[in-house]
Formats: structure tokens, sequence, C-alpha cells
């Protein structure tokens, strides 16, 4: 019984010891100033992009040094980058399939092929006795079932005050159903990864659009507008800022700023076309800037339940501020009209005149142009309008253009040790541009805390840490020492999974060589740091709305996680490494290649690809990553994170093994090895 007393002393000791030489204060309470709150964060991040769009801009000159890129950015973001903006196009192969005729003017039922194989539909609306080329307006249909047949009377009238007036189609609706709600219900989030966004075929299909009408003999290509509501309210705002042709653009119904977007939680009503893959974090400002100084219109009513109009006026007087720098600020208006999202005669007369003025140079009053006519009785069927009398094209690509649109990397013939170098570098440099440009450019300091201590089976006990991973995140990592935290050891961390049982990372990790201190660790979308399933399919859509995904989230926590451990006395910086499961391994995998120091990665029944679909409810796993697909995939990853040693537990997805053969390739055989257990991972 003498030794209890100085086993007890041991103890303190041991643990005093220990705290002192971590020099981590003890933290017992919350810290209230991290909330750990995946909606907070959100609004917040959100916030920050819609604050500090256009800032710094005071004076013309400053925003002409940057718009350039500005653009390019935008035409990025729009999945614009493979089609043929600048030089010469494809033909649009213009084909009319019939005639209407009604008083004062013609209709002319056409398709045209924006790219090949790709048909859109459309109606041309001429007035009769055209003497000389006139002004033209394209009009962008919103997401209606019956497109050109719903909103006819805006062509009609277009034509009977004397524009000629095309009405495009979507691929959503229509003639040719395409798909539009592919994140927002087929569960297709691999678009975030693809750097895919419908807008950008509509804008495509409208720059061909435009160019058509620039050829027509009726149509002055100098006197060219665009307008539309709600999806075709925010292809204006699209268009009119890639295509300098537009000369004046009136959208209704079809912007919002991020800011109240997320705050509302109204993204969750939007079509996944409403806004580009924001991988630079744009705002409306930031693309209505490209607009100016060419006259805008923008029609928004104060009822709206996609877009309030609170954050539509915050982008109008924003954007009138550049157009002030531009000593244009007349040609951007802005007109409020009662009730929820749909057209009001004020707003149609309105954009009637200002088309007048800006698109003919000729000054009529909003209520002397007049209303549309809405009268059942004087609407065309929809078999009257119909373009395709027997179907579309052979070999028409609408209902598959998602998956060609944009090109996803192709595989390269590495052969050697320079050549996979090489490829590493403009791999990791486009990933941290396009992919994880959201990180913090300036990271919080850590704070870190230490937790408790226990003594439960460790030799050297337990501690748990906290340290603040991103404004707003306070993460925890429980850190088992196998071995004297007094001295430099290896370190695994552990990736816990989204949902996993109790004690199922211990088991997975449990025949690990005892060399190896191991820590456990849930990034945010895990655990404690989690929310409900029926949340994930708004934070998914909402994470890449503010240009970046849960994915890339928790990549960013196991950078920190790294880079804390590696503060501790008992961790050999120069031998930490990774464990993770199933989906957690594609987090553990591009943190390993961004972190570029991880000693041995273990992963256990990793996806074969990020371009998969997910649930169309959008539950469960969350592997996008924005635009990743555009340079690489999952399969090069264990071949780029070299010299990491990389252990898979399963069997080999038939992709990978191109890894397999490029680190034969270069002499590196050891590194990527296939086994069936924890318990074959060598030191």
């Amino acid at each position: 019984m003498k030794t209890l007393p100085y086993f007890f002393l041991f103890i303190f000791l041991s643990l005093f010891y220990h705290l002192q030489a971590q020099r981590i204060p003890m933290q017992l309470g919350p810290d209230t100033d991290q909330d750990n709150n995946i909606r907070n964060y959100l609004m917040r991040e959100a916030a920050l992009i819609t604050d500090q769009s256009m800032t710094g801009i005071r004076s013309l000159e400053d925003w002409e040094k940057i718009r350039q890129d500005h653009y390019r950015k935008l035409i990025e973001m729009l999945s614009l980058e493979d089609v043929p903006l600048e030089g010469k196009r494809p033909p649009l192969n213009v084909k009319i399939t019939g005639t209407v005729r009604e008083k004062g003017y013609r209709i002319e039922k056409l398709y045209y092929e924006s790219l090949p194989g790709l048909y859109v539909v459309a109606n041309l609306y001429i007035p009769d006795h055209i003497k000389h080329p006139t002004a033209a307006i394209l009009y962008q249909c919103g997401h209606s079932p019956t497109q050109k047949v719903h909103y006819q009377s805006h062509p009609r009238k277009f034509a009977q005050l004397g524009f000629v007036c095309l009405i495009v189609e979507t691929i959503q609706f229509g003639e040719v159903r395409g798909v539009h709600h592919g994140c927002y219900s087929e569960g297709w989030f691999q678009w975030y990864s693809r750097g895919y966004t419908p807008a950008g075929v509509e804008v495509w299909n409208a720059v061909r659009g435009i160019d058509l009408l620039a050829a027509r003999p009726e149509v002055d290509p100098e006197k060219i507008g665009v307008t539309g509501i709600s999806g075709g309210g925010a292809m204006s705002w699209f268009i009119a800022a890639i295509d300098p042709r537009v000369k004046a653009a009136a959208p209704v119904c079809g912007n919002s700023t991020l800011k109240s977007h997320i705050l509302t939680r109204t993204i969750d009503g939007h079509c996944d076309c409403m806004f580009p893959i924001n991988t630079y974090r744009f705002d409306m400002q930031d693309i209505g800037a490209l607009i100016a100084p060419r006259p805008l219109l923008i029609a928004q009513a104060d009822r709206d339940g996609l877009n309030t109009i609170e954050s539509s006026r915050e982008v109008f007087y924003d954007l009138k501020d550049l157009y002030k720098l531009y000593n244009a600020g007349e040609k951007i208006t802005m007109i409020e009209t009662p009730g929820g999202h749909s057209y009001h005669p004020t707003s149609r007369e309105a954009i009637f005149s200002f088309f007048f003025k800006y698109l003919m140079g000729k000054d009529v009053a909003p209520e002397k142009a007049g209303d549309v006519d809405e009268l059942p009785e004087h609407q065309l069927s929809e078999e009257k309008l119909k373009v395709y009398v027997n179907g579309p094209p052979a070999g028409d690509r609408t209902t598959t253009i998602q998956d060609s649109f944009v090109k996803l990397a192709v595989r390269p013939d590495i052969s050697g040790e320079s050549a996979l170098a090489v490829h590493k570098d403009s791999v990791i440099r486009f990933l941290k541009r396009e992919t994880f440009g959201a990180f913090p450019g300036h990271p919080m300091p850590m704070e870190p805390h230490h937790v408790y201590r226990t003594d439960d089976g460790a030799r050297f006990g337990t501690d748990t840490y906290s340290f603040i991973s991103e404004k707003g995140w306070r993460l925890k990592v429980k850190i088992h020492w196998n071995q004297d935290p007094s001295q430099k050891h290896p370190l695994m961390i552990v990736l816990r999974s989204p949902g996993e049982e109790r004690w199922a990372s211990e088991s997975f990790i449990s025949e690990l060589d005892k060399k190896w201190n191991i820590a456990y660790f849930e990034t945010r979308g895990v655990g404690e740091y989690g929310w409900g399933p029926e949340l994930q399919w708004h934070v998914r859509r909402a994470s890449a709305w503010i240009g970046r995904t849960i994915a890339s989230m928790e990549v960013y926590d196991v950078l920190r996680c790294l880079e804390f451990c590696r503060t501790l006395e008992g961790v050999d910086t120069g031998k930490t490494g990774i464990a993770a499961r199933n989906d957690m391994s594609v987090v553990a995998l591009y943190a390993a290649l961004l972190d570029g120091n991880i000693h041995t990665l273990v992963i256990k029944d990793p996806p074969a690809t990020q371009n998969a679909a997910s649930r169309p409810d959008g539950r469960g796993p969350a592997i996008e990553m924005l635009n990743c697909l555009r340079v690489t995939d999952l399969c090069e990853l264990p071949a780029l994170i070299a010299p990491t040693r990389t252990f898979l537990i399963g069997s080999m997805p038939d992709p990978w093994h191109w890894s397999e053969h490029v680190l034969q390739s270069a002499g590196k055989n050891n590194l990527f090895n296939e086994i069936n257990s924890m318990a074959e991972v060598h030191f």
C-alpha cells in the first residue's frame, strides 16, 4: 500500500510534464467565437463575397486594369473555355421547317447547330415591310415547360413594334428535353468536379443565336439587345457580359446577391443554371460590371420568392457607381414592380421603351409602347409553333451535352521521374487556383488548447487538443501515445468517416505497427462537426455557389490538423501519415498531394473516380471538388503524391493501375502497394 501514493505522484508529474512540454493551455469551456455551424459559415463567407465585390475600384483606370482578366475568369466559370468564342465557328446550318404568317409579321420556325450535333430550336419573328436593317432582340425563355409557346406574347409584341425577335428554347424544356437540374434533382454533383454549369450551354446557344441574327439581312448587327425573365433573366446578364455585340440588356427577375441567396435560402429554389461554377467567387456585381457602360435595365418584382428586392437594389447601386465612372450613370436603371416572381405591365412597357431608346434611337414613353397581349384567343398553339415536324435531327446531343461540353483531363502518357514531376507541378498549380482557391489567403492563428488527458489503454496516455481550422471552426484531434511523447515518433492521423459506427476507426487502425502514435480526427461534416442529412443537399449546392465544396473544406481541415500536430514535441514531422476509408480516402489523397510531406498514406475501399453521380436527394458522401476533373482524377493521385508511400486495402479500382504503371516507369515500384490488412503496412 505504501507504493500507492508514489503511483499517483507519478501520474500527476507525468501529466504536468506532458502539458508543460507541449506548452498548450488547458481549455475546459467552449470557444464561443467558433460555433462550428455550417449555416453560419456559409452565410458569413457569402457575405464576404458580396461585400467585397468590386471593392477597390475607385477609378475607371482601376477597372480597366482588371477587366480583361475578369472577362477571362467569367468565360471559364461559365464552362465556355472549350467553345470557339474567338476565331472561326462551326457553320450554323440553319434549317427553316415552316413559316407562320400573321398580321404585320411572320414567324420562321427554325433550328440551328450551335456545335456539331447540338441543335437549338427557335422561332424568328420578322416584321413586314422592313426596308432597311433594323434592331433585333434575342429573347431568353425562363423555366417554362412550353418555352416559346408560353412566352410568345413577348416576341410578338417586339415584332409589332418593328423589332426582329429570335426566341430560343433552352435545353431543359421545349421540344427536346435536356438537363438543367443535374445537381438540383439528379444527384449529378460531379458537374462541380467537371467544371460544368448548364448556363454555359445556354449562353453558347445564345451567342450562336446572335450569330444567326447578325447574318440576317433584316437585322442591323450593331443594334442587338437581349432580355428574358427568371432563368432567361439570369442568362441575359451572362450573355450581355460575354458578348459585346449585345448593345442593351433588360434582365427580369434574374439577379440577387450571394449574401441574400444563402441567408434566405432562396438558392434552394434555383436551377443549376442560375450561377456559374464560382471558382473565383464572383457575385452579380462582378458579372454586371462586364456589361458597363452599355445600357442595362434591371426589372425586379418586390415580393419575388427567388430574388429579394433588397439584394437586387444592392446590385443596382453598386453597378451604378461603376457606370458613373464611365460618365454613363443614366444608362443603368431599375424598375421595381409589385408582386411575386413574374412580369408586370410596368416592367414590360419599360422594357419596350428602353429598347426603342437604345436600339432605335427613339423616345417612346412606356405607356405609348404598350403592353403584351396575353388574351388566350390570340395565342398560337404549340402545334402551330412546333419546329421539329418529324422529330430532332439524328444524333442530336441536347440530352447528353453535359457529358461533352467541358473537356475533361486525359490521363497523360508519362514515362520517367522527370515527366512525372512536371505533371505533378502542373496539377498542383491548377488545383490551388481553381479547386482550392477559396482556402484562406491568411490562415487564422490556431490558438491551440489542450482539452483533456486520459489513460485509456495507450501506453503513454491520450491527449485531446483543439485548434482553429478556419474562422468559425474549432476542431479536435485525439492523440493516442503508443510511444513516449517527450521524444519524436511517427504519427498516423486517422480520418473518421461521416456516420461511422462507434469504434469503427479504432478497429480500422488497430493492426497498425505500434511504432506509430495514432491521432483520430473529425473534419467538418463528420461526427461532432456534422449536420443533419436533410441539410446535405443545401450545403453541397450553397458551398459550390461560394467557390468551395464540402470535400475541399475537409481537405483544408486535414492540412490544418497536420500543421498543428507537427508543432507537438512528440511528432516526427518527417514521418506523418494519413489513414482513411471509403469516401474520406478522397480527402486524404488531396490533402497528401497539397501537403507534400506525408510519409505514409493508407486508404481502404476508395471510390474509383470523382466523375460519378451520388444520391438524387443529395444525401450521403460528397466527394466533388470544383473543376478537379479538368486536370486529374483519383487514379492519378497515388503517383502524384510520390514519394509518399501509399497502401491500398482492398481491391484496386481498374483506373488506378495508371498510377501503378507510372510509378514503375519512374523506378518507384515500392510506393504503391495493394494489401489485405493494416498489419501489412510496413514501417
